[in-house]
């Protein structure tokens, strides 16, 4: 993979809250001789945050 740029947005609709993440790659292959693969592949994993926010309810 030659170069990757994520930019990720939050938007909150009501209740909901939507993640929006937007994914650009490009990729490159050589060979002289056989064949080549150039592949775009992406692995995103979302985690939930824990304690980042502590509410205090009494």
């Amino acid at each position: 993979m030659t170069r990757s740029n994520v930019k990720s947005y939050r938007y909150r609709v009501g209740k909901n809250q939507y993640i929006v993440i937007q994914i650009r790659q490009t990729a490159k292959g050589y060979a002289d001789i056989g064949n080549v693969l150039a592949s775009n592949a992406v692995n995103i994993q979302i985690m939930k945050q824990k304690g980042r926010r502590a509410s205090r309810r009494r």
